[in-house]
């Protein structure tokens, strides 16, 4: 993992959710990344998921790879 990017608790991440804060991230393996600027994402919603969370364990039910996450950068380090 890059070590540069700065560490964020669960509870930062929890308050970029799109309601709280206009800033939309999830983590997903350790990495934590910023999808304010996905249409896919509006409101921090995306189809059943939220953000502010650790999406790791919910990616088996989606309709696409990990792949995904290469087209985001990540910003941080979930801690």
């Amino acid at each position: 993992m890059d070590s540069t990017l700065p560490h964020y608790s669960r509870a930062q991440l929890a308050l970029r959710n799109g309601q709280d804060r206009p800033e939309i991230w999830v983590a997903f393996q350790g990495k934590i990344y910023d999808m304010s600027h996905s249409r896919l994402w509006k409101n921090g919603k995306h189809y059943e998921h939220w953000a502010g969370q650790d999406l790791s364990d919910e990616l088996k039910d989606a309709p696409h790879t990990a792949q995904v996450f290469e087209k985001f950068q990540a910003i941080g380090i979930l801690t």
